[in-house]
């Protein structure tokens, strides 16, 4: 049985909560109000603060915002994904910066070091894609944040989605997402999550 709620054991208000997490669903319609660019940097400029290693902050956003833009990732997505992409009124490709250890001398001034000892690609990419991951958590939340919905999506040819638009290699994709204003939902009913129980544990000595 699940424990019950105890809002007082947060910093957040029960509202804020459930804007985040409760109430909050993976949007597949939104209305026809746009994302404004104003929007998009309050995001940014929130969620930048959650933690990566060596704080390499290797997320990078492709918006695409035009018809044409759009029309250029559609023939790359699965079938159920492209009429609500055509229809959203932003997406955003998500991608990890292969060569996000060129800009930790800024980053992590007081570790001058670092940048060697991602020289090795193979493990440089394994951090960025690690830590873009992470930043793609901390994005949905600031979507949220700021009272739109998101709707990730995995169903795409990645390779495809790759050489259109990052061919030179130095962004890896990630995951694509539609983002707005929800509209009506019109998927399942919120399904069920795993009880504490079930996911954490303690070890003592």
């Amino acid at each position: 049985m699940s424990a019950p709620t105890t809002p007082d054991l947060f910093a957040l208000d029960p509202a804020a909560q459930d804007l985040l997490f409760r109430e909050a669903r993976t949007a597949d319609t939104f209305t026809d109000e746009p994302v404004t660019d104003e929007q998009i940097a309050a995001i940014h400029d929130l969620i930048r603060y959650g933690p990566t290693a060596y704080n390499g902050q290797p997320l990078r956003v492709l918006l695409l915002r035009s018809p044409e833009s759009r029309a250029r990732l559609l023939p790359y997505l699965s079938g159920g994904n492209r009429a609500k992409t055509a229809a959203a009124p932003l997406t955003a490709v998500l991608a990890a910066d292969v060569h996000f250890h060129e800009r930790l001398p800024e980053l992590y001034p007081h570790r001058p070091q670092a940048r060697e000892w991602l020289a090795d690609r193979a493990a440089r990419v394994e951090q960025a894609r690690f830590s873009a991951t992470l930043q793609i958590g901390y994005l949905i939340i600031g979507v949220r944040a700021a009272g739109l919905a998101a709707g990730p999506m995995a169903g795409f040819d990645v390779a495809g989605v790759q050489r259109e638009f990052f061919p030179d290699g130095g962004r890896e994709v990630l995951l694509l997402l539609n983002l707005g204003h929800p509209g009506p939902h019109t998927g399942l009913a919120r399904l069920p999550r795993l009880d504490t129980a079930e996911v954490i544990s303690t070890l003592d000595g």
